[in-house]
């Protein structure tokens, strides 16, 4: 109540107007003028100047009624509640106030660390600009040396020469002194020679001249003689063989048959010659056949027995495809081979696509599969031949004709002069050869099929279009197939022993223990675009490395390796294939 009591004083003092110097009588005095002016206040007194107890009188009424108010009480719980409500305000400003403290010394800590970061940063990097400066610097002294070393080695180089110069010089001098002058003693001696021989048949002409008349007279004489005697003896022999109807007979007759024995002969060689070449020689322009002649079977009779009672194998045996190119060519061989068991005619094929999609593989398996024969050649050989192309190319079908096998005829590169007619390219003998070739394919055979491959079956001639019965395409290997082929080709490198001979091996390279199935998936992912060809390489490349290592193993730095040196020399024949491609555009 005393706090209430001295709050409500300090509000009736505040609301009370300020009092004169003077005291609460002063306007009345002054007023009436009656009383005398009142003395200068003292020290005390001025400290009590202003002071109206009328104002605790008042305060001390309002805190008695509100003491006998009903809500005297509340009034109190109130100023209690207000008097906390500023304690907690005031506890509050206090927390804030050293929340703000504590939140300025982290502030100051963590400006300090990264101040301290930020030193230590200048200072490495100045450390490193110090240590490259200084590499630099020393690069550059033994760049300085090196130069200067070279410099000493060109001028010690010319020093040289310019010796070896003046010593062949010398040499040359001499040589040539030396020649001088033994061709001018030569010269001396030829003329003492010429001069002594003319002098003495000057001397000797008229026994010269003698003799001659005399060798002259004896050679007429004698070849006068010879003429003579040799018109007599034929004269007589002319006169008596006339006169002889027999000897004439007899000797018309001989004549006759002789001549007719030189021809049957000749005729007869040559019949046996293209004979024996088709039955058993192989033409020129076959590069490589399965079909055996009769000596090689008389070689090789295992061979012969295991070709004519083995079990037809599978035509995609090691021939990684596409699955719906794979079914396409399984049928492929199953038609081939019951249409040679059938004894029906072959159907021609063209299989184009990139180079090292497989397709020669495919057309030796076909054979195999078929039980046929199979015989490449390439378009490649013909255009050299020019005017002869057209008799290698009819003794090609010639001796497929005489197989009893059949023959599967693969042309690899076809292109090169199966072109269209109506280019200004193809020459005069090449335009002959395609026509040789269009007319001996011009119906379905029995005896041979024919298997073209191309990378660019669109420069055909369109006769040639004509004669094939189906088409097949080999594009380049997705992620799948290349992930089996990099295994398939690994485990045949790298796993399996190298045969070396019939009964010997070579051990298989030791490898190290990693998660394969993993490599090779991720190697199938970076080889984008890669034939089979080219990943048969890298298998290749990969059983090379090892072999070159000292303890012959292969680590994973040397398959890593193999695959970025075939990366970089696929991506160098890309550019190089799109720079022909452009040269050929502009030139076009």
């Amino acid at each position: 109540m005393s706090w209430l009591l001295g709050r409500f004083g300090q509000q009736q003092q505040s609301d009370q107007p300020p009092s004169s110097d003077v005291g609460p009588g002063s306007g009345a005095a002054g007023s009436s003028g009656n009383k005398p002016p009142s003395p200068p206040p003292t020290e005390e007194g001025k400290k009590w100047v202003g002071f109206d107890p009328t104002g605790l009188e008042r305060a001390a009424k309002a805190a008695r009624e509100l003491d006998g108010s009903a809500h005297a009480r509340d009034a109190l719980e109130l100023a209690k509640m207000q008097e906390v409500t500023a304690q907690m305000k005031h506890q509050e400003s206090i927390k804030e106030r050293e929340a703000a403290i504590e939140h300025f010394q982290i502030k100051k800590i963590q400006t300090e660390q990264e101040e301290k970061r930020k030193t230590l940063g200048l200072e490495t990097k100045e450390h490193q600009q110090r240590s490259q400066y200084q590499d630099q610097l020393a690069r550059r002294r033994y760049d300085d040396q090196l130069g200067q070393q070279r410099r000493m080695q060109d001028e010690n180089l010319k020093k040289q020469e310019e010796s070896i110069q003046r010593q062949e010089a010398m040499r040359r001098s001499t040589i040539e002194h030396e020649a001088k002058l033994r061709h001018d003693n030569e010269m001396a001696r030829v003329r003492a020679e010429i001069e002594g021989k003319t002098r003495m048949e000057r001397e000797n002409q008229d026994l010269t001249l003698e003799r001659i008349r005399a060798k002259a007279a004896e050679n007429r004489t004698t070849v006068l003689e010879s003429v003579a005697a040799a018109g007599k003896l034929i004269g007589q022999g002319v006169s008596n063989f006339i006169t002889d109807w027999d000897k004439v007979a007899a000797t018309a007759a001989g004549l006759t048959l002789l001549a007719f024995g030189i021809y049957s002969a000749r005729t007869a060689t040559s019949v046996a010659g293209r004979y024996i070449e088709a039955r058993l020689g192989k033409p020129a322009l076959i590069r490589e056949t399965s079909r055996m002649s009769f000596t090689q079977a008389l070689k090789h009779p295992i061979k012969v027995y295991s070709r004519y009672f083995s079990k037809p194998q599978d035509a995609l045996q090691g021939i990684i495809l596409k699955p719906n190119l794979a079914d396409r060519v399984q049928s492929l061989a199953i038609a081939t081979r019951n249409t040679k068991k059938n004894g029906g005619t072959y159907r021609n094929v063209l299989m184009y696509g990139p180079p090292g999609t497989g397709k020669t593989l495919f057309a030796k398996s076909l054979a195999r599969h078929s039980g046929m024969d199979y015989a490449i050649m390439t378009g490649g050989d013909v255009v050299p031949l020019g005017k002869d192309g057209v008799t290698a190319i009819h003794k090609v079908f010639d001796w497929a004709n005489t197989s009893r096998r059949g023959v599967l005829l693969f042309v690899d590169e076809a292109d090169a002069f199966l072109r269209k007619r109506s280019t200004e390219v193809i020459s005069e003998d090449v335009r002959s050869t395609l026509n040789a070739f269009l007319y001996r394919t011009g119906e379905p055979s029995t005896k041979f099929m024919l298997v073209l491959a191309s990378n660019q079956p669109h420069q055909f001639d369109f006769a040639i279009n004509d004669r094939l019965d189906d088409m097949v395409e080999f594009p380049l290997p997705s992620v799948t197939e290349r992930e089996k082929m990099i295994k398939q080709y690994f485990t045949i490198s790298i796993l399996l022993p190298q045969k070396i001979g019939w009964l010997r091996h070579a051990k298989s390279i030791q490898v190290p223990d990693l998660n394969w199935d993993k490599k090779f998936h991720k190697m199938a992912k970076e080889t984008e675009g890669f034939s089979g060809r080219e990943i048969a390489k890298l298998a290749i490349s990969w059983q090379a490395r090892a072999y070159g290592s000292l303890d012959g193993k292969l680590t994973e730095q040397m398959v890593n390796t193999c695959l970025e040196e075939m990366l970089q020399q696929h991506q160098q024949k890309q550019q190089w294939g799109h720079q022909d491609k452009r040269t050929l555009s502009s030139s076009t």
